[in-house]
């Protein structure tokens, strides 16, 4: 892991109660407001529960960023294209959040964010094809963030452990500190989401946190392309249950963009009838995930390719066994 700056116990412990502090304003301001997600079928929780929550991990990560900016001034057009891409995907998030927005118009404004993140790549340093990539996965990430954000801490949980095995594979101190800095800010929320939600991210929360693992996954990658398919590992959860499910709807001839709750994670709590076993059980994959990444980052690239198709074989023969599962339950009533 790069080495700290001297004032990390500050850098962390500020952006940890940045977002705390936040998350208990942005709860009362959701009750006063009564911007209150409540239950229904395409809804996992079972008690109405304000949402927008996700606004105080923005508000860390934004300060982290600005520090970050006058600590490594070197890559200010990066930083700012990842901080101003961010305020575009949690805005349009937060106006979604108190006011439905068409899909479409969410989807220009983060495709704008997706293509400054992708100019500040390249004026990083990296080619036009990277930028290209950091376009793409950032539309991807920002999506599937707001997919899977449907039980109890899953997508708070995920970006802890996606942004912390980044923190410790990254090329230098500059991207670990915002790694860890973005680690910081969703601890700094999850006890208020995990294992009882008392508010949700909202759209303002899970857009920008796939946006920001975007932006941190591309900056690593650009430095060193041989690390990418690793940095997928961490992911890979998210990725498969997203992918499928989404390839499914599309094949079916539904409504891909509509809210729903057909991927497996949503069917599995509803199973178990528990959030918290299903979050722990993800959390366990993109552990094993994370620690086979950092165990595989110095092997022969042959092996890393191999791994990385294994791992998400493996996945997806899990997903498609619990699909298996879904079908017989449904058939049998239950």
């Amino acid at each position: 892991m790069p080495e700290a700056p001297a004032n990390w116990a500050v850098w962390l412990g500020s952006c940890f109660a940045i977002a705390a502090t936040g998350t208990w304003l942005a709860r009362r301001y959701a009750l006063r407001r009564q911007l209150v997600d409540m239950p229904g079928d395409r809804r996992s929780h079972r008690v109405p529960t304000p949402r927008g929550g996700g606004i105080a991990i923005v508000a860390a990560l934004l300060v982290a960023i600005a520090w970050l900016s006058a600590y490594q001034p070197g890559h200010m057009q990066f930083l700012a294209s990842l901080g101003i891409g961010c305020v575009l995907v949690a805005g349009v998030g937060w106006i979604d959040d108190h006011q439905p927005l068409s899909p479409w118009l969410r989807l220009a404004v983060q495709a704008i964010a997706a293509t400054l993140l992708g100019w500040g790549i390249v004026q990083d340093g990296a080619g036009v094809v990277t930028g290209t990539i950091g376009f793409i996965v950032a539309m991807a990430l920002v999506n599937i963030w707001n997919f899977m954000d449907g039980i109890d801490g899953i997508a708070t949980s995920q970006a802890i452990l996606v942004a912390g095995a980044y923190g410790f594979i990254a090329g230098h101190a500059s991207q670990a500190w915002l790694a860890f800095a973005l680690v910081a800010g969703c601890m700094g929320f999850l006890p208020f989401n995990f294992p009882t939600a008392r508010i949700f991210l909202g759209d303002v929360g899970s857009g920008a946190l796939g946006f920001a693992l975007a932006g941190l996954g591309v900056w690593i990658a650009s430095k060193d392309w041989s690390q990418a398919p690793l940095l997928m590992l961490p992911l890979s959860a998210f990725l498969i249950d997203a992918s499928w499910t989404l390839a499914g709807r599309v094949a079916r001839g539904q409504r891909w963009w509509l809210p729903h709750a057909e991927h497996a994670y949503q069917y599995w709590a509803r199973r178990t009838k528990s959030h918290k076993i299903v979050t722990l059980g993800y959390a366990g994959w993109t552990v094993l995930a994370g620690l086979f990444m950092f165990w595989s980052r110095d092997r022969a690239p042959a092996f890393i390719i191999a791994g990385v198709m294994s791992a998400f074989m493996a996945g997806s023969a899990v997903w498609a066994c619990s699909r298996w599962i879904q079908r017989k339950d449904e058939a049998a009533g239950r």
